[in-house]
């Protein structure tokens, strides 16, 4: 009987990130396969580029009751002429330069294949994770190797940071199921988030808290 109900549970999760992904006007959900296994939804087929990829990926984590994603999409660019790696490395240093929150003269950007690569220094971990957000929509990107290292101007201390983050949580989300752990400038996030979009939301709290290098999530997604 257990099974039963974890099967029909699957096909339920499975029409939903079905009918979220035909919701999303930036996909073709025609052209994506989708099956779960105990809650576990594995996403195949065919996208033009690294933002619908990112875009499907995000759909499936928004529905109630997936547990994780596994991302088997493959990237195949459209066979007329698009851009060159060059193009794409002009359009994501410009990206970059147009973000002010950006550090861009402190980022190194690479492309080979469609492939880009993004190296260099910032202080923050909201920045890294913007420096990456600004070039994942950009046409002719196949996937993105985020290798940006955070190098806070000064440790933090840590019964401030861990006060200030678990406060963060608290105010914007309501978390009350999440710990927050200090070790030097790294945090630890563990518990209970009730969604995909909740956890991405309490890594956010936790890379912009200054001083933070480094964020460990060990958190369970739940009910």
């Amino acid at each position: 009987m257990t099974d039963m109900v974890g099967v029909r549970d699957d096909q339920r999760i499975q029409r939903d990130v079905l009918a979220e992904l035909a919701w999303d006007a930036r996909l073709q959900p025609n052209e994506i396969g989708v099956t779960v296994d105990q809650g576990v939804v594995t996403l195949t087929g065919f996208v033009d580029g690294a933002a619908r990829g990112w875009a499907a990926t995000r759909c499936a984590q928004r529905v109630r009751g997936v547990r994780a994603v596994a991302d088997e999409m493959e990237v195949r660019l459209p066979g007329t002429p698009g851009r060159t790696d060059a193009e794409v490395a002009d359009a994501a240093t410009r990206a970059l330069e147009w973000d002010s929150f950006v550090p861009a003269e402190r980022l190194d950007v690479t492309v080979a294949n469609g492939w880009l690569m993004l190296r260099g220094e910032v202080e923050f971990g909201w920045q890294r994770r913007a420096a990456e957000g600004e070039v994942r929509r950009l046409d002719g990107v196949r996937g993105i190797t985020n290798l940006i290292e955070v190098r806070p101007a000064a440790p933090p201390a840590a019964v401030r940071l861990r006060r200030d983050v678990q406060r963060a949580l608290l105010r914007t989300l309501g978390a009350e199921r999440v710990t927050v752990e200090v070790d030097g400038d790294t945090l630890v996030l563990a518990g209970v988030v009730r969604s995909w979009w909740e956890r991405d939301q309490v890594e956010r709290v936790a890379w912009s808290a200054p001083g933070v290098r480094v964020v460990h999530d060990q958190l369970l997604v739940g009910g």
